[in-house]
């Protein structure tokens, strides 16, 4: 028997926990994430192994901005089938990462998934290109706790990600980072700049392309969404 696991990969993949369960559940998998979410996968694949699974299958899902790349999923699987002692299971990977519900029922039938072993060669967890703290000017924060999440802070993301590319601003100029509640949560969605130390508040979509344009672009604060502190 194969035990089918839907790993969601972005930090929107958390939130859409609810959607994502009832996906899985019609196919009889269980759901982990690659990160911010539990159980993550290392702790799901432990759960299934100990309790005797002898194949087990993973469709990676990603619903949302600033997902690592598939790849990843097969890093970290392997890294846990090697440092699985006693009896490992057989783990196989979908070869195509699913973005709707559609694309990932297909990837958890068996008469059309298209999956590989994890076979214990593949990269690990380390590489000399992430030896360093890399060498951005500004770290942007932007709060996916659950009120900025329910007021759209997806959409804030994604402006962020999208408008920071339009303006060639690269990792040497930002490190962009979701976070948990930043706490004023009457002012959701929130973002914050350091080490600037510059917080903004209701940062929809269209105010984030302003701060991305004003503030992280040119360095001026943009006042409109300031708040104080």
């Amino acid at each position: 028997m194969t035990h089918r696991v839907v790993v969601g990969m972005s930090v929107t993949d958390v939130d859409r926990r609810e959607d994502l369960l009832a996906w899985a559940g019609e196919h009889e998998a269980s759901l982990a994430f690659l990160q911010m979410g539990d159980p993550s996968l290392s702790r799901e694949l432990t759960r299934l192994a100990d309790e005797g699974a002898e194949t087990i299958a993973l469709a990676g899902i990603s619903l949302g901005p600033l997902a690592p790349g598939h790849s990843w999923l097969r890093r970290i699987a392997a890294h846990w089938w090697r440092e699985r002692t006693g009896t490992r299971p057989e783990l196989q990977i979908a070869t195509r990462l699913a973005t709707t519900r559609d694309e990932l029922a297909e990837a958890l039938t068996d008469s059309l998934a298209e999956t590989r072993p994890i076979t214990g060669t593949e990269p690990g967890l380390t590489s000399p290109a992430w030896e360093r703290v890399p060498d951005h000017v500004r770290q942007v924060l932007i709060c996916r706790g659950p009120r900025c999440t329910a007021k759209g802070s997806e959409e804030t993301a994604r402006a962020v990600i999208l408008g920071a590319m339009e303006a060639g601003l690269g990792d040497d100029d930002l490190l962009i980072t979701h976070t948990g509640c930043q706490f004023p949560c009457n002012q959701a969605p929130v973002l914050s700049v350091q080490p600037d130390d510059v917080w903004y508040g209701n940062v929809e979509a269209a105010a984030a392309r302003v701060i991305v344009r004003d503030h992280l672009a040119d360095g001026r604060p943009v006042e409109t969404y300031r708040l104080p502190r």
